[in-house]
């Protein structure tokens, strides 16, 4: 008998067998669609509630939108009007397409990568709410959509 099976036959009782099998049967529960799917919802509802205080209508961006990236945003590099519009239009195409599971990896990327020029450079005081944003958005940068989403129907990765 290997040391391996020793010790697995050893784990089959008591409290750490117990908890094995429990944990077992809660992979078996909670497949990684499941999670794919609550972290592409979860994600998208934060960036695309943001993205409608920016708007009037559909997508008519308001005064206090420039002004908020004139003023209090200052992200380096881009002029405000150009830096609210595509903040604005990122922040509702990206949760769009995550919701449907359409090119999740790169929608997931994208608001990844929106979240780090918010954490550098805007609130980088934050960042125990940036990292709850990240942590989903890399989950499905690694793991994809799963088969409940457009990317699975269409055979994409």
């Amino acid at each position: 008998m290997s040391s391996t099976t020793t010790m697995t036959d050893a784990g089959a009782g008591g409290l750490r067998g117990t908890w094995n099998r429990f944990a077992e049967q809660l992979e078996g529960w909670i497949s990684h669609d499941l999670i794919a799917l609550a972290a592409r919802i979860g994600v998208a509802a934060i960036f695309f509630y943001s993205a409608r205080t920016k708007v009037d209508g559909l997508l008519t961006i308001k005064d206090s939108t420039y002004t908020l990236f004139a003023e209090e945003y200052q992200v380096p590099l881009l002029p405000p009007e150009f830096a609210a519009h595509m903040a604005t239009y990122a922040e509702h195409l990206f949760p769009i397409l995550l919701v449907l599971g359409l090119c999740t990896r790169l929608s997931a990327a994208a608001l990844l990568g929106m979240t780090a020029v918010i954490q550098i450079f805007v609130y980088p005081d934050a960042w125990p709410t940036h990292l709850t944003w990240a942590v989903p958005m890399l989950y499905l940068i690694g793991r994809g959509a799963g088969k409940w989403s457009a990317d699975h129907q269409l055979g994409i990765k």
